[in-house]
């Protein structure tokens, strides 16, 4: 790798307080096993994973619950060893606030492991569908919050040339990679070592923003020791939302991502420390994904620190960890505090995307003021860092204009929420944009169901159609075959007569003959 690599900069974006100290500066601890854990059946973008336990059977750490019914999907692995006491509908973290399917276990106390994925130590002879088999069956997806399942990423195909782990983390108030970084430095460089083979690429660049000193040293240290000159660990600036993809790629390269395409299509793949590190686990020593670090901040809980708890720990366990709420405790996120979206109860899990949970203050999470009219300044597309036009995305979701917002590209928002912190009128940009995503997602739905239905309508139509020709078909064929045999018939009817005719003149004729000779 290049020893001084240059850097670039994006389009907007913001300086923003990090807030990242009432985290991290304690050491990283562990929850203890609850006992319940409850494994909602859709931890991941696609469709949900289908069960592949019963209620009443005995499971083991890391067994998986459930397995993948698709290509973008993820199996679920049991977070300790216990007994399935229910699989059903439980309040899941998700913005709609909708219930969805879960296995829930009762946990034994033993957290006796699952020996169904014995240690990849020799992965340097495996090919790149072996470890992305391995990869895919211990349900490893994107840790930066996106939870797209890893395995999908790395089919990427050909013309890779470069590896970014993204230990950005710009987003305020999380600081869970941080302190992966910190503490678990080795585990993210053997995930890279892992996958530059899985994808038979050389150069890995890992980047970390430059307020972030002691996670810069430590994964120094590691390659060091490692002795690996295909790594480059890379320093920063500090500036949101620079942790996002297309932001950190066109930093770290100068290039940009096509707008309807994806890194791949330039040549470079980009996971999360979190995830490195979890592929890591996944082949080295069997682990499928049943923990991870998660961030709990914020002025509303006695002591702000990061954790690792085991995926299915009820959110109220670990605040109970932290010491409990505090007195000023008035918002739960899961997030942060831009990206985030709020949690109506605590009830419910720790899930693969959960990398923070903010109990915020009203210091923390000032309370919106009343919107006023949009003063067209242009604040919102000078720090967009998609270089969208956010006033007129407002403007046309707002009046339900739908039509009309392919031209301004309203799919390339990424919702960090940049333009409503500038926006001097208080609009709350980015949910009008949530809401037309919505809107448009729903209608779309719609179109293809009502697609589907005509579809339907007409196959039936052509299948009644084509049934009712077959019979006319038939019909007409025995109307013919019986005319054929009714004039057929007739013929042999006219041919007997004539013959009989014909028998009775010859009958005649002899009769005379015999008359004449005896005259």
């Amino acid at each position: 790798m290049e020893p001084d690599r240059r850097l670039w900069r994006f389009h907007g974006g913001l300086h923003l307080p990090g807030h990242k100290r009432l985290s991290n500066v304690e050491p990283l601890d562990i929850v203890p096993v609850p006992a319940r854990l409850i494994h909602p059946l859709g931890q991941h973008v696609g469709i949900p994973s289908e069960p592949v336990v019963e209620v009443g059977e005995t499971v083991q750490r890391g067994q998986p619950l459930s397995r993948a019914t698709g290509y973008i999907c993820s199996p679920v692995h049991a977070g300790s060893s216990g007994t399935v006491v229910a699989i059903g509908p439980h309040p899941i973290p998700h913005p709609s606030g909708l219930d969805g399917d879960c296995i829930i276990i009762d946990t034994d106390g033993q957290d006796m492991p699952y020996e169904g994925y014995p240690p990849l130590t020799n992965y340097r002879t495996l090919n790149g569908p072996a470890l992305r088999a391995r990869v895919r069956e211990c349900g490893i997806v994107g840790l930066g919050g996106a939870a797209f399942p890893t395995a999908v990423k790395l089919n990427a195909g050909a013309g890779l040339r470069l590896l970014i782990l993204n230990g950005a983390e710009c987003e305020p108030y999380i600081s869970c990679d941080d302190s992966l970084m910190r503490h678990r430095a080795a585990e993210i460089i053997a995930g890279a070592q892992v996958l530059l083979h899985a994808l038979e690429i050389r150069d890995c660049c890992i980047a970390i923003e430059e307020d972030k000193p002691e996670a810069f040293a430590s994964l120094e240290a590691a390659v060091r020791r490692a002795d690996d000159n295909r790594i480059e660990v890379v320093q920063v600036p500090a500036v949101y939302p620079e942790g996002g993809e297309r932001q950190l790629i066109q930093v770290l390269t100068g290039e940009e991502v096509p707008a309807a395409g994806i890194p791949a299509d330039i040549g470079i793949l980009c996971q999360n420390v979190g995830t490195a590190a979890a592929v890591a686990r996944a082949v080295l020593y069997g682990e499928p994904l049943i923990s991870r670090v998660v961030t709990v901040t914020g002025h509303g809980v006695t002591r702000p620190r990061n954790l690792e708890v085991r995926l299915g720990t009820p959110l109220n366990k670990v605040i109970d960890h932290c010491g409990g709420y505090t007195d000023e405790a008035r918002h739960l996120i899961m997030g942060g505090a831009m990206m985030g979206f709020a949690l109506a109860t605590d009830a419910v899990p720790v899930i693969k995307s959960t990398n923070c949970l903010l109990v915020g203050s009203d210091a923390d999470i000032a309370p919106r003021q009343p919107a006023s009219a949009c003063i067209r300044c242009g604040e919102c597309a000078q720090v967009c860092p998609a270089q969208l036009l956010p006033q007129q995305l407002y403007w046309h979701a707002r009046a339900d204009e739908f039509d009309k917002l392919d031209p301004y590209h309203l799919f390339g928002c990424i919702e960090c929420g940049c333009c409503d912190v500038v926006c001097p009128s208080q609009i709350p940009l980015t949910q009008y944009f949530r809401y037309a995503k919505t809107e448009i997602w729903a209608r779309e739905r719609e179109r293809r169901q009502s697609d589907h239905a005509r579809e339907r309508f007409e196959t039936r139509n052509q299948r009644i159609e084509r049934a009712e020709s077959e019979r006319q078909r038939r019909l007409e064929a025995k109307t013919r075959a019986l005319k054929q045999t009714r004039s057929s018939a007739a013929s042999k009817a006219v041919i007997d007569e004539v013959m009989a005719r014909v028998r009775a003149k010859k009958a005649a004729d002899e009769r005379d003959a015999e008359n004449g000779d005896g005259g």
